[in-house]
Order: C-alpha cells, then structure tokens, then sequence
C-alpha cells in the first residue's frame, strides 16, 4: 500500500532523492524570503505597521532555507539543480498570482491593493505548507536525522498562517472584505492547479530517481489527480475562509534563529 510515509521514507533514504526533495525546498524559501523582504521594504506609509511582520515573515522563510541546505550538508550533499517544472513559486507568479517579481525589484511604495493580494495569497500557500508540516511533524517529528527541523519549521508555519489570518481580518473591518474574498478565491483555485503539476512533476523525478516500477507511479499519479479533484469540488473551501487564531500576534518581536542549523 502507497502512503505519504512510505513515500518521505524512501525520499529520505535516498541520497539522490533526498538532495533533490532539499534542494526544492530551499529554493522555494529563499525566493519567499527574498520577496518579503522586498515588500517590507516597499510597505505603503498607510500600512506602515505591518513593516516588522512582513520583514519576520521573510526572515523565517530565508532561516527555513537555511535549514534545507545545512540538512543537505550533514548528509555531505551539494544542492541539485531545481527543475522548473518542480518551482511552485515560480509557477504561481506565472500564473498571475501574488506580486510580479518586476514591481518588487523597482523602488516604488506598493499599495493597499497590493499588500492584501500579498497577504491573500500568503494565507493560500501557508495553509498548503502548514498541512503539509502537520503530515510530515506527524510521522517523522521523531526523525533523528530531519525531526527536529520538521518541528521547527512546522511552528514557523502555524505562525504565518495565524498572521495572514488576523491581518486580512483586520482589513476586512476596515471595508476591504469584498476585495479579500475575490483575491482569496481566485489564489485558491489558481493554486490548486499548480500544485497539482508540481506534485506530478516532483513525483515524476523522484520516480526515475527510486526506479519505481510502472504501477507504482500509476499509483501516486492517481492519488494526485484524485487529491485535485477534491480541492476543485470542495477542498478550496478550507483555503479562503478566515477565522480569528489562537496565535494572536503571531509575528510580532523578532525572528527565532536556528543557530544548530547555521
């Protein structure tokens, strides 16, 4: 029986595998980190409060990716080259979703408008990394060689996702809940898509990788398009409503630092 557990096992014990599976998700948190650090910086005078979360938001993600590459280290593995087809970052911004790179590299204050179709969009993909977190602290929070950074990361996660929650909120009793809801729905759907094809296409070269036989690949594609299925019908649901945290605050003070994983 094929289960995401079974599956992280063997990409884990992999050499080859396990430097591509790193090597993906550190590039996708350094081009996160990178781009909040440029909307911090271009944050609207209106919105000026927000600076020092955004700025947060960013530097946890660049410690994140910090983190994949000294994992890779530990094991004496060099980075891999990111297949384009595996880079969701990239492809969501291809897809029009989220701040085009080209307006966060000019020197010009961003709007309103922007900053909650940034704040809409990160609360999109940080439900997808939060449960993806929650699957992976589940089976191997416990890992002796990958646990620890799991856990980590996973309440850096729980954090932005609380934080884009309470900030769109906060806009929301401020007139902006119509606006919010539109980008919130059109990021989900989007995002859905494209993380299917990541999926199919990760799966796919982890499958050369592994040698996987024929039914198995036929297996974990199946599972995938299922998994879209869903989300198109009725799973996007769980992307777009927004509820007041537990975690009030949740990117207030300064970034934790992981200075074990330097």
């Amino acid at each position: 029986m094929i289960s995401a557990r079974s599956l992280f096992q063997e990409i884990v014990d992999n050499d080859d595998s396990y430097r591509l599976f790193c090597s993906i998700a550190a590039s996708g948190e350094a081009q996160g980190g990178w781009e909040n650090g440029r909307i911090a910086a271009l944050v609207p005078a209106s919105l000026r409060e927000l600076a020092p979360k955004v700025t947060r938001h960013g530097a946890d993600e660049d410690k994140h990716g910090r983190i994949f590459h000294a994992l890779l280290r530990k094991r004496g593995l060099t980075p891999a080259a990111v297949p384009a087809e595996t880079d969701y970052t990239a492809l969501l911004e291809r897809r029009g979703i989220g701040l085009a790179h080209d307006k966060l590299r000019r020197d010009e204050p961003l709007t309103e408008l922007d900053i909650i179709t940034y704040l809409a969009h990160s609360r999109v993909t940080e439900q997808r990394a939060a449960d993806q977190m929650v699957m992976l602290t589940k089976y191997f929070g416990d890992h002796p060689e990958v646990g620890k950074a799991i856990r980590m990361i996973s309440h850096d996660e729980d954090n932005h996702l609380a934080y884009c929650h309470e900030e769109l909120l906060r806009l929301a009793r401020l007139g902006h809940g119509r606006t919010i809801q539109r980008i919130l729905h059109d990021c989900a759907h989007a995002e859905i898509v494209i993380y299917r094809d990541v999926s199919l296409a990760v799966m796919d070269h982890m499958g050369r990788i592994l040698r996987w036989p024929k039914a198995k690949n036929g297996g974990i594609t199946t599972g995938i398009r299922a998994l879209y299925g869903y989300e198109r019908l009725v799973g996007w649901r769980r992307m777009v409503s927004l509820r007041m945290p537990e975690r009030r605050n949740a990117l207030g003070g300064p970034a934790t630092s992981a200075p074990e994983f330097a």
